[in-house]
């Protein structure tokens, strides 16, 4: 899902993270909405270590619970489609959403595909914004400058879910991707839309691609 905005970090590998566990040389994590993005770091960083073994099916699969488990893709997908959401069907939402998430498992399975000692930090402190919580951190690439990337997290029931990711805290992934995919929603509708991101997905997970949008 972050091709885009984290090749802009200029790294050879999107978003990889380093050395230690996520967190372990930073203080004590106690919010709620920080601990979500811990469990995808840690998922992010074990699939990293076992790339090769796994290949990108096998990591596509690894990464599927913490995907699902921290990301809200109903609240993102109205963002990315715009307007024309509201008058789109049900079935028409569901399938939107579903290959979103398809798109954003294989972007994932893609960049993380190995370890190159970059390492993670994050801010203890979580910055509360309009009922959301903003999560500070931190890529550290290896010979490379610090890349800030903050993550907007929103209450789901009893979990906290990432809606939002930051690169050097301003440039936002939900704007980025509606930017890309608007011209896409304007001459078809979700079912060209749901068509593009499928045949996205398809390239990345065929080893053809790496994620650019």
């Amino acid at each position: 899902m972050l091709g885009r905005l984290l090749a802009a970090g200029a790294l050879a590998l999107t978003f990889a993270f380093g050395a230690p566990p996520a967190g372990a040389a930073d203080p004590p994590i106690a919010d709620p909405a920080a601990k979500q993005v811990q469990v995808l770091h840690a998922a992010l960083l074990d699939t990293m270590k076992r790339g090769h073994e796994l290949g990108m099916q096998g990591r596509y699969k690894a990464l599927e619970p913490a995907i699902d488990g921290t990301f809200d893709f109903q609240v993102m997908l109205p963002f990315i489609v715009g307007p024309a959401w509201t008058t789109m069907s049900d079935a028409d939402h569901k399938s939107l959403i579903a290959a979103f998430r398809r798109l954003t498992l294989a972007s994932y399975a893609s960049n993380f595909d190995s370890y190159n000692g970059q390492r993670f930090t994050m801010d203890a402190n979580v910055i509360q914004r309009s009922g959301d919580r903003i999560v500070q951190t931190t890529l550290i690439p290896f010979g490379d400058k610090p890349v800030p990337l903050l993550y907007r997290m929103r209450q789901a029931g009893d979990s906290w879910r990432i809606i939002d990711i930051f690169l050097e805290g301003y440039v936002s992934e939900l704007a980025t991707r509606r930017s890309d995919f608007s011209a896409t929603v304007g001459s078809g509708g979700a079912p060209a839309l749901t068509k593009k991101m499928s045949d996205l997905a398809d390239a990345l997970l065929s080893g053809e691609t790496k994620p650019s949008h």
